[in-house]
């Protein structure tokens, strides 16, 4: 026997009806309202007044017998049934019992339709009487508890049997949509391939697409379902007009054209994405819809609908982090994200670092900067940054104090793909190894990143890659050097949900130009160290040391770091970890000098990213150098 199943939407009915269906309610009382409840549903106010505050309560007992139904099955029933959950609340009248049952039914056999249980059979009843038998206005006795019953006969799984796709959607693979005979019939899967084949039609550039018939057809002699879909694309059609609602303090014009969706490319859901994504990231709204017309214009084209809300464009705000071989350091920062009415930001920060290394205030880390950016400048792929930012570095190693001027520009090669370009003038005077020394430097830095990631905050695949050059010429001793670094890291995630990330990362850097290595500016020998490199060494501490040990910064170095992520639960992970760098005072890395470190952290997911805390050792630390060394922050370490 073949028996067509419709697929229906079960919701609840609306207040209005629930209303309309008796319910009298007394207006005017003096005694204050602390709870209400309507049909059982608990519509503001607490349980423990549920008795006083529901109309005509009338109370109840569920037995549910769920015959054959087992393992998850059965757990999903029982948890289903608000019969059964809400047996101990009272519901209003004896009409609100029978429309709770109603209801129960309902949800009870969508979670066997989700189960592919079509010859399920559900039975209720109230006072022994079937509730699809009970009168207009049924009437219990409330002598004691009203008995309700619910069987439940699942019945047998069924399996995909034929599957037909028809119209435009004719030309789809079923397998390509989930729908492979001989699998799981469940209605959700059903409903997902029907939105999989719509999907599939839109990346063709159709935005009209949808389905127009969904058969589904159980044959209870072979525990199969035929199921027929059918769909229409619609035109291949362009992008049209766009139109930009809800923003008071944001320039309409910019939105639209940062926005990418005013250049008439053929339409694509990829790209639609793609530009609420981008608009969010501007920081400026607290919301963006972009929604599509539903027919398109006289021109073929399709109009669009750009709906955003303003965020709170000033902010303020204050962090901290901790090492237990540099110190604690505070930061405060003041912001405003939309200067001049395009998204432009300007940002004014500072902080001190070292803070209980020691009490001396001249041993102190501090700087202070001024950051502005403005997005869209010129063309809205590119994007203009320039800082001002002054600096005091007072590492065991060196002193140096800064002053940076820089101005740059990034351009969006692709979604992945960025190139970045611009101008640097540094004034810096620093004690080393070298004695007391100033240096005017002007620098061209060029940076190429591709960002492959899946996720920036917690990836679980792709990898990262930034390549860099500073071309630079040092005034005071007219030398003229260029430093070049590299960085890729990598993710692979492993186990259901990925519950354990391997993640890796290797750095190398050189700079090549000048033989003297007192020409090259402190700030810009390499020194390794510390959260960001090898961790469990003080920072800036691995580097090349002349005779009288003191450290004299390299020319070249190289860093590994290898980490696995392991999440306990949803919100706490550990993390394993093994550092390992070299710093040499060659062009290129000798490892005569290889310094590693080692240890576990803690991880907690929060919505910015997770919390870090690190502790780590060195496996060969320097004679008198640190012991061990425990790290806090925000984000993964790479």
């Amino acid at each position: 026997m073949c028996v067509p199943v419709r697929m229906m939407a079960y919701r609840k009915r609306s207040l209005a009806v629930l209303l309309a269906a008796g319910v009298a309610m007394t207006v005017g009382s003096a005694e204050p309202a602390h709870a209400f409840k309507l049909f059982g549903i608990n519509l503001f106010g607490s349980d423990e007044e549920e008795a006083a505050d529901v109309i005509d309560p009338v109370r109840y007992s569920t037995t549910l017998n769920l015959t054959t139904a087992t393992g998850d099955l059965k757990d999903r029933l029982e948890t289903t049934s608000a019969l059964k959950s809400d047996e101990k609340q009272p519901v209003s009248g004896d009409l609100g019992l029978v429309i709770k049952a109603r209801e129960d039914r309902d949800r009870l056999v969508a979670v066997l339709y989700e189960e592919a249980r079509y010859g399920a059979v559900v039975r209720i009843t109230i006072a022994g009487q079937e509730i699809d038998r009970l009168p207009p206005v049924p009437v219990f006795d409330h002598s004691q508890p009203v008995p309700v019953v619910v069987t439940v006969e699942p019945g047998p799984e069924f399996a995909l049997g034929k599957v037909t796709l028809e119209g435009d959607a004719a030309g789809i693979d079923p397998e390509s949509v989930g729908l492979e005979p001989g699998n799981k019939a469940g209605s959700v899967s059903i409903i997902q391939a029907g939105e999989r084949i719509v999907r599939d039609l839109k990346k063709q550039g159709r935005p009209l697409s949808k389905i127009g018939k969904r058969d589904v057809i159980a044959d209870h002699a072979t525990n199969t379902v035929a199921v027929t879909i059918s769909a229409t694309s619609g035109p291949v059609a362009p992008f049209g007009t766009v139109t930009v609602r809800g923003s008071e303090g944001v320039d309409q014009d910019f939105i639209r054209r940062y926005s990418r969706l005013d250049r008439r490319e053929t339409y694509s859901p990829e790209q639609l994405k793609k530009a609420g994504d981008r608009l969010r990231e501007l920081g400026v709204f607290s919301s963006v819809t972009i929604r599509e017309a539903d027919a398109l214009a006289p021109d073929g084209s399709l109009p669009l609908s750009i709906e955003v809300a303003d965020g709170k464009f000033r902010y303020f705000g204050f962090g901290a982090e901790f090492s237990s071989i540099d110190g604690a350091g505070v930061s405060g920062y003041w912001g405003h994200r939309n200067l001049f009415g395009q998204a432009e930001s300007l940002r004014i920060e500072g902080q001190v670092s070292g803070i209980g290394a020691t009490t001396d205030l001249n041993t102190f880390d501090y700087s202070a900067g001024i950051i502005y950016s403005e997005p869209g400048f010129k063309i809205p792929e590119m994007t203009f940054d320039a800082s001002l930012r002054a600096k005091r570095e007072t590492p065991d190693v060196y002193t140096a104090n800064t002053i940076t001027a820089l101005a740059t520009l990034t351009y969006e090669l692709s979604e992945q793909d960025k190139v970045k370009g611009g101008g640097e003038i540094a004034w810096s005077e620093s004690e080393d190894a070298f004695g007391r020394n100033r240096y005017l430097t002007f620098s061209l830095p060029i940076e190429f990143e591709r960002d492959a990631r899946d996720n920036k905050l917690e990836p679980t695949e792709g990898y990262r890659l930034t390549a860099s050059a500073k071309p630079s010429y040092e005034t005071y001793r007219g030398s003229i050097f260029s430093s070049f670094e590299g960085s890729i890291s990598g993710y692979l995630g492993l186990g259901e949900e990925n519950r354990v990330v391997l993640a890796g990362r290797l750095s190398a850097g050189t700079i090549v130009g000048t033989d003297n290595l007192q020409d090259i500016p402190t700030i810009r020998r390499f020194y390794m160290g510390g959260g960001g490199s090898v961790r469990g060494y003080t920072f800036r501490e691995i580097s090349p040391y002349d005779a009288q040990n003191r450290a004299l910064g390299g020319r070249s170095y190289t860093v590994a770091n290898l980490e696995a992520r392991v999440k306990i639960n949803d919100k706490i992970g550990i993390v394993p970890f093994f550092d390992v760098g070299t710093v040499s005072t060659e062009i290129a890395p000798d490892f005569s000098d290889i310094r590693m470190g080692a240890g576990i952290g803690v991880r907690y997911a929060t919505p910015f990213g997770p919390l870090r805390l690190d502790i780590a050792l060195p496996l060969n630390r320097y004679p008198g150098g640190s012991q061990y060394g425990i790290y806090a922050g925000i984000g993964q370490s790479f």
